[in-house]
């Protein structure tokens, strides 16, 4: 999944015993302490060096790769000291189809002020999820409809007044607040939205019955460079099995080239830059560019049941109500080669050192005995597909929502030293603010709110396939703030990994890592999970939260 590209982590030194009960001021809650966690650095070194060496090519689900790497996880579960978290199995099966498109055609704009062809890869990108082993779009009319957005709870409706049936809609990446300062807006202010997200775009172009869908790539509103777009998108993508092979989707989705965008709009005698701004205001009307879209590719078509890996430890006095930590343990496979050949996205950092950390944190539950409720251990498959394996236990959970107090997901650590802050995604949502901010104040260290909520990051990784279920959910990233380096040293640090290794071929491991920030912030996974398995408490969403109703409505069931 695009999503953040760097963690840089604090590195806290807990010390913390007993049982006794933590005042927290703020939340009204009385928060247990905890033992400081005896963590295994070899842990963390071994399992992400072999999850990310060649042998598991990358990790895609449904690969050799696959394969390893979850008997690899649940042997070392069950090394941990876990027990099968499916019955007497340690797997959940999740029903995938993996696409790849070949034979991909150029792009070709016609009837304009001049014929233009677009090439795949460098100029835009395509992909179906239709079930179809060859997909055409020939003369679709083509349409700009803005944000895409249709939102009637905010009066906004960016498909109003026109039929897009069987035509190509061409849209904005992020939402109409984007580029505000505060957080006040139609949709969030600064902070973006589902709205904003490529996955609600396809989702609506489809209801609306567009045969293809097109995002103009924009890096500072997409949050990543065209580079990514085009390593993430080039080769096999999966998505869920339907009943139907995904007949009710668009046949197309893809992203263009911000230039090659403004030539389309050039070529049908309109600014851009002006109809960009246009899209902004409440009412904008789309705009019928007169021109016709021509794109074909062929598909392989393979339909495989990837696997979730899930262990347990049962609790000593709640084994009935359950804390769960997530991370992914799948990446992108084979992928764009870098400039030496190398065309393994091996995911050192994504996820692999995610997955590890699940271990890790196993190892440290069973050394210290198990809590009073029950802890389910989840590495997840397909998240960089879109959340796919999270949204697959979410919707068919081994064990139930109701009873599921809450979780802690982690979606990559880097390796740039402690840092003096944290940085939360959702910062605000929930009453788990507080378990982190007790975890916190021992080190005279500080949760921050992240700086750029506009690229809307808490949408994209696992914990949202549970938020939106109702359950409370935090996922927190490393500071950027660094000890050594302050955040200029964090800023640095975060663009060389954006720049030179997020979902590219270098994400590798390096033996020379250090690893001291990263187990800091295990400290503190460690001990906000099980403050939630050793309290009495329901945390949930604040009022007014978005999620706060389902989560309301699925404990009263109880």
């Amino acid at each position: 999944m695009i999503k953040r590209s760097l963690l840089i982590f604090v590195f806290p030194s807990l010390v913390l015993a007993g049982c006794t009960k933590i005042e927290e001021e703020n939340a009204g809650l009385a928060l247990p302490e905890v033992a400081a966690p005896d963590l295994s650095v070899e842990t963390m070194k071994s399992i992400t060096e072999e999850l990310s060496s060649d042998a598991y090519e990358g990790r895609a689900p449904g690969t050799a790769g696959e394969e390893k790497a979850t008997k690899l996880i649940s042997e070392k579960f069950a090394e941990a000291g876990l027990a099968p978290g499916n019955g007497d199995s340690w797997f959940q099966d999740v029903p995938l189809v993996g696409i790849t498109a070949k034979n991909t055609s150029p792009l070709k704009i016609s009837g304009g002020k001049s014929d233009l062809s677009f090439t795949y890869g460098s100029d835009y990108v395509a992909a179906s999820y239709q079930e179809q082993p060859k997909v055409e779009v020939t003369n679709s009319d083509m349409v700009f409809v803005g944000y895409g957005i249709n939102a009637p709870e905010r009066g906004w409706n960016d498909y109003a007044g026109i039929d897009v049936k069987g035509k190509t809609v061409v849209i904005l990446v992020n939402d109409p607040d984007f580029g505000t300062e505060s957080l006040e807006g139609e949709f969030g202010g600064r902070a973006m939205t589902y709205y904003g997200r490529w996955t609600y775009k396809y989702e609506e172009a489809a209801r609306q019955g567009a045969a293809a869908a097109l995002i103009i790539h924009d890096t500072e509103p997409a949050a990543y460079g065209w580079n990514v777009v085009e390593s993430s998108w080039t080769g096999e993508q999966f998505y869920a099995q339907s009943a139907n092979g995904g007949a009710d989707q668009t046949k197309l989705n893809g992203w263009i080239q911000k230039e090659a965008a403004a030539k389309i709009f050039a070529a049908a005698g309109q600014d851009m830059t002006a109809q960009m701004e246009a899209a902004k205001k409440k009412g904008f009307k789309a705009v019928d560019l007169k021109q016709k879209a021509t794109v074909a590719l062929e598909n392989d078509i393979k339909k495989t049941d990837s696997k979730n890996v899930v262990g347990i430890l049962k609790g000593k006095t709640r084994p009935d109500e359950y804390v769960i930590y997530t991370a992914h343990w799948d990446h992108l496979g084979r992928c764009k080669p870098a400039p030496d050949g190398d065309d393994i996205c091996n995911g050192a950092i994504d996820n692999a050192t995610g997955t590890a950390a699940l271990v890790a944190l196993a190892e440290a539950y069973v050394k210290a005995g198990a809590p009073d409720r029950s802890v389910i251990f989840l590495a997840v498959t397909a998240e960089e597909s879109g959340l796919l394996g999270s949204k697959y236990y979410a919707e068919n959970p081994i064990y139930p929502l109701s009873q599921t107090v809450g979780g802690v997901n982690m979606d990559a650590f880097a390796m740039a030293g402690p840092a003096k802050n944290v940085v939360v995604v959702g910062k605000g949502k929930s009453e788990l603010d507080a378990y982190l901010e007790a975890a916190l104040k021992r080190d005279g260290r500080v949760a921050e709110a992240e700086p750029t909520p506009e690229k809307g990051y808490y949408y994209r990784s696992d914990h949202f396939s549970f938020a939106k279920l109702g359950v409370p959910m935090i996922y927190f990233e490393g500071g950027d703030d660094l000890v050594d380096g302050g955040r200029e040293a964090g800023e640095a640090a975060a663009k060389d990994y954006t720049d030179d290794r997020y979902h590219g071929p270098k994400d590798e491991y390096d033996p020379n890592w250090d690893w001291t920030g990263v187990l800091g912030d295990l400290k503190v996974y460690y001990t906000v999970g099980r403050m939630m398995a050793m309290t009495e408490d329901w945390p949930n969403w604040n009022e007014g939260d978005e999620f706060r109703a389902i989560r309301d409505q699925s404990r009263a069931s109880n």
